[in-house]
């Protein structure tokens, strides 16, 4: 199949924005609750009369600070509750919302506010408003800085709220009214894993017809009683706020977590129904309970039930295409992994999760079918920031485990001649921010060039292969697609990363980073509490037998034949990961040439 459609299931009015939805949940019950806000090891609720109230107060104080329909005001923050009112603030006063990642350096900060020209930045503490002041030096005009958190626990808002008290309701309300469907709602800007990051111009429309279409294609999470999430995903990156947005319509309660040492605990207190999740989450939660199990002495009784869930999810599969269900045999042992062992994984994302959506990168089939084996159903979508995040998922009831899925409503998915996915609909953005050139260029036709490659199958489902800037052609001609052999190589426990490197080169090569936690529980369970070391035999035998399973999956002219384990991991500081946890595959290479060149000595 070359073309997948899937046509729009609600339709808005052109003169619309999201601002609509948040009025129309408020007119339909004022008293359910939205949000939730920490409050030590609790919760507070917050109803959709107080979410409002303080929106169109805040909007007012952006109002009464200068900030005019049309304007970019930008926000720097963590995830949080406060980031959330600033952003649907922002569109109550018909301004458009720029965010900034919390992690961004000074000189990432100044172009940004350049190329957006906000003057008006949102940040979340001190420490990040002196970032925007640095930022700020090398530009033209004033900076307005309002800081989210003044760290006495007081409202942090009242301050710029105040200055709105001579707004008047006619005049929030006009402003409010301003944008339109086809009108930008938020600049967001590329992650950059390459050049200068880019201003996608998302819309209004984008934003809120995937907001009240996703209810409709996800009804068992969103349509269920008291459905809930935790959002941790930053929420500077379109997907984060893309489902927010769709929460927002569909009465979900959102519980915000904006830190990684706090995220276990608060996912147990919080106990959400579903999860937005990138793989790297799951990928750590299996080597967690695998460590944890052998720990215990159980590292048998886990290789088993683990081998069980997957198993019995793999058969599921088969059974939704007409084959074979799950044996009278495995349902048993099922069953008694479901009393024994299941629960467990279920409670480390709180108890209450039966569902969850990956996306941002590609989640290991294995990971998928041993969590919906587990009792978690996990829905692998795809999307860019171009395409609102999600331009396909799966669907509960039409799930095809190691694709993302079918076209969202109102999104037509096309594979070009050479297997680039190309998109177009509902959820393709307006265009690069001052930038014609390149947006000219991210198009064919009308439809929005992706630059990954895939294929649909006769059902019409997505499959991704890779990036087509990452395809790896070797001396001997042979193109081969990294991502499908990185996958398997981080299935290992030990291993936190895997760029698959050939370019060029008579063979393929990995680079491999390891998981310090897993190695130093490892080790303990190997005799050793002082540590392994990364060249130790065992431990290479062990990354051999992982190359070697990625291997299998492919010919033997795509096989990787040498492998170096880098000293250390991959990390945001290091400026090899991307906010969402993304390979800048470019600054690796870069940084560890020398490396790469010693796998190709003769």
């Amino acid at each position: 199949m070359r073309e997948s459609a899937t046509d729009l299931l609600v339709s808005l009015p052109e003169d619309s924005n999201i601002t609509d939805l948040l009025l129309q949940m408020h007119r339909q019950d004022p008293s359910r609750v939205l949000y939730a806000v920490k409050n030590g090891s609790s919760w507070d609720d917050v109803t959709a009369a107080r979410f409002l109230q303080e929106v169109t107060r805040l909007a007012k104080g952006l109002i009464g600070s200068g900030v005019r329909p049309g304007d970019t005001v930008a926000v720097m923050s963590r995830t949080s509750y406060e980031w959330t009112v600033a952003d649907m603030a922002n569109w109550f006063a018909g301004a458009v919302t720029v965010p900034i990642y919390e992690t961004s350096s000074p000189s990432q900060v100044e172009w940004i506010l350049e190329d957006s020209g906000a003057r008006h930045v949102f940040v979340e503490d001190e420490r990040k408003a002196g970032i925007v002041l640095t930022a700020a030096s090398a530009l033209e005009g004033e900076i307005s800085i309002w800081l989210m958190n003044d760290g006495d626990g007081a409202d942090t808002f009242t301050a710029l709220a105040a200055a709105g008290t001579g707004v008047s309701d006619d005049t929030l309300e006009a402003a409010r009214s301003t944008a339109k469907l086809s009108d930008t709602a938020s600049m967001v800007y590329t992650s950059g894993t390459t050049g200068r990051p880019k201003g996608c111009e998302i819309t209004h429309g984008n934003f809120a017809l995937f907001g009240v279409n996703i209810r409709e294609v996800l009804p068992e999470m969103l349509k269920a009683p008291n459905p809930s999430t935790l959002m941790f995903l930053p929420l500077a990156h379109v997907l984060a706020r893309a489902v927010q947005v769709g929460c927002l319509h569909a009465g979900v309660k959102v519980g915000h977590s904006g830190s990684a040492s706090d995220l276990m605990a608060d996912l147990k207190s919080f106990s959400p129904t579903f999860l937005l999740a990138v793989p790297r989450i799951f990928e750590k939660i299996y080597s967690g309970a695998q460590a944890t199990a052998e720990a215990a002495g159980k590292g048998k009784a886990f290789t088993a039930a683990a081998a069980t869930a997957v198993a019995y999810s793999e058969a599921r599969d088969s059974a939704a295409r007409g084959g074979r269900g799950p044996s009278v045999a495995l349902t048993l042992k099922h069953t008694l992994f479901e009393r024994l062992f299941y629960p467990k994984v279920r409670a480390v994302l709180g108890g209450n999760a039966r569902f969850a959506i990956s996306g941002a990168s590609a989640l290991s089939p294995m990971l998928a079918h041993f969590f919906r084996g587990c009792g978690v159903t996990v829905l692998e979508g795809y999307g860019l920031t171009e395409t609102t995040a999600p331009a396909s998922v799966n669907q509960v009831s039409r799930t095809r485990v190691g694709s993302v899925g079918l076209p969202m409503p109102g999104t037509t998915i096309r594979i070009a001649d050479d297997g680039e996915v190309l998109v177009r609909g509902a959820v393709v953005f307006k265009g690069y921010h001052r930038n014609p050139e390149a947006t000219a260029e991210a198009f064919t036709d009308g439809w929005f060039k992706t630059g990954d490659v895939g294929d649909l199958d006769d059902a019409g489902f997505l499959r991704i292969t890779g990036r087509k800037k990452d395809l790896l052609v070797t001396a001997g001609g042979k193109n081969v697609a990294p991502g499908p052999l990185e996958e398997k190589i981080r299935e290992n426990r030990l291993v936190s990363q895997a760029i698959v490197v050939g370019e060029g080169r008579p063979f393929v090569s990995a680079l491999i980073t390891l998981d310090d936690e897993a190695l130093e529980a490892w080790s303990r369970e190997n005799g050793a509490p002082d540590g392994i070391p990364a060249d130790d035999p065992r431990v290479q035998q062990l990354l051999q037998e992982s190359v070697d399973a990625a291997n299998a999956t492919v010919s033997r002219a795509e096989q990787i034949r040498k492998f170096s384990v880098l000293p250390k991991d991959f990390t945001l500081e290091s400026g090899h990961l991307t906010a969402t946890l993304k390979l800048r595959r470019n600054a690796v290479i870069a940084d560890y040439s020398d490396v790469v060149e010693k796998l190709y000595a003769k």
